[in-house]
């Protein structure tokens, strides 16, 4: 199924309407479904270069509706919808591991799982589950998100088909690397003074 999915996606990118989708998908993967929206922005860009900008911007405010729309999940409906959704993800029974982490590292889980592999849905839902403070949760998904939409659009705009097949393989690996590359200088600065 996911295969199927992902294939649509790909199908939504090269369509007429690929903006609007576009949009539509970085909300709902914020909140519940599965593809990530770099999936639709890494062609697009590599597409429209042009756009590539727009395009980050687009997954940037449409993945903060959906943050919302996933805190909203995890405040109001967690038992409803929320466990569902979490388990459909294999975080089924883990819940109460899931608000461990979060209540020991609140912020910095949420910057960190914003820019990696890691289902954001996850985040949005557990924060609002654990009425964690929503406007450093929001800016948090701001940097992070935009962060993370901004750089697809700027490696697909700046090495276009020499590099695409190599970082649509491997995104999860490049964010993962940036993200310790930034906790280590801020380990760093911390160190030093």
């Amino acid at each position: 199924m996911l295969r199927r999915l992902y294939q649509w996606v790909l199908k939504l990118a090269a369509g007429p309407k690929a903006e609007p989708a576009l949009f539509a998908v970085s909300f709902a993967e914020s909140s519940f479904f599965p593809i990530p929206p770099d999936v639709m922005l890494a062609p697009m860009a590599l597409a429209r270069p042009e756009r590539a900008w727009r395009y980050a911007l687009v997954c940037t405010l449409a993945s903060l509706l959906g943050a919302a729309a996933g805190y909203a999940i995890g405040a109001f409906a967690f038992d409803l919808i929320g466990e569902r959704i979490i388990s459909l993800f294999g975080y089924a029974g883990k819940e109460e591991e899931l608000r461990a982490i979060y209540e020991r590292y609140g912020l910095w889980f949420t910057l960190v799982a914003g820019f990696t592999p890691v289902p954001f849905k996850l985040v949005t839902i557990v924060s609002g589950a654990m009425s964690y403070s929503f406007l450093p949760f929001i800016a948090a998904c701001a940097v992070t998100r935009g962060a993370r939409f901004f750089l697809v659009a700027w490696l697909f705009k700046t090495f276009g088909p020499t590099l695409a097949p190599v970082i649509e393989r491997r995104i999860g690996m490049v964010s993962l690397a940036l993200v310790a590359a930034v906790v280590g200088a801020v380990i760093l600065v911390r160190f030093i003074h």
